[in-house]
Order: C-alpha cells, then structure tokens, then sequence
C-alpha cells in the first residue's frame, strides 16, 4: 500500500479551487433588491399637513408627483414600491407606500392618505390562456371558418341594393 499526500502548495491550490466553486453556485442565490417610483423621505411626506399646505408648497416639498388623479388634478400620488427577488423568479414587493394628497377647490390640502401592501392585490392566472366566454374553435376552423360567409344572408352585407 502507498500513501498518497498532496503537497502544501496542490493541498491550497484544490482548497482555493473549492472555495471558488462554492462562490459562483451559490452567488445565483442572493437576493436583488429593486426599488421603483418616489424615494419616500418620512421627515418629508410628515411634514405636509392638511389645511396648512397648499398645492405649490407640496411640490416644493416633495417634488412633482407619481402621477396626478384620473378625474382630475385635485389628487396627487407618490407611490414608492419595493422589491426582493431570487435568482431568476418573479420579483416580489416587500414594502409600498402610496401617499395621496386631497386639494380642495382653491388648492389647500384637505387630506392625506397612506396605505401600504395591505391594499394589493394578487392575481393568479389559471395556466397559459385566459378563459372566455365563446365556443371553442380548432385551428382549422379560426382559418377556413369563414370561408361562404362574406355576402351571406344576415352577416351584415346590405341587402336589395
């Protein structure tokens, strides 16, 4: 029988080899971190305070907004998001914050509201394809179903002219 031993210089060298490996396998495991929208500053976004501010010293506080309400420009929106995500799955948000300032008709702050992930929804779609309501048609039928069609009685073609 032999003994085999490596030298002090292969024994560190297939240490380092090791040690390298294990770095690059497990660095696909780290978790990215996202962040999206307005960069919320708490000492801010406290500062504003209805019936005190108005629409020019809110911008000037925080800056223009996220975006403005759909029905109107008395709403302002600052919506901060963020995120986690694993190697190379689907982000998830961990923290958000929509802050929405309220204007009255001549422009003061009449309210502001905060909510958080405690108002987002999930969606789960059910497979590749979205329901519908309809029959099922086969491949050849989405292309030779309309074939005789054009001109028939009923399909919208005008008719005694």
């Amino acid at each position: 029988m032999s003994n085999f031993s490596l030298s002090p210089a292969a024994s560190r060298a297939r240490l380092l080899a090791l040690g390298l490996l294990v770095a690059v396998a497990t660095s696909g495991c780290s978790q990215l971190k996202g962040r999206q929208g307005y960069v919320v500053d708490p000492l801010l976004t406290d500062s504003v305070t209805a019936g005190v501010d108005n629409r020019e010293s809110v911008e000037r506080t925080l800056g223009r907004p996220t975006f403005v309400g759909q029905f109107g420009t008395n709403e302002y929106y600052y919506v901060s998001r963020e995120t986690r995500q694993l190697a190379f799955a689907k982000p998830r948000p961990v923290n958000q914050q929509v802050l929405r300032i309220r204007f009255d008709a001549a422009g003061n702050v009449a309210a502001v509201d905060r909510t958080g992930l405690e108002l987002v929804s999930r969606l789960n779609p059910s497979g590749d394809k979205t329901p519908t309501l309809g029959r099922q048609r086969s491949f050849f039928e989405d292309i030779f179903g309309n074939i005789g069609a054009v001109g028939a009685p009923g399909a919208g073609a005008p008719s005694g002219q």
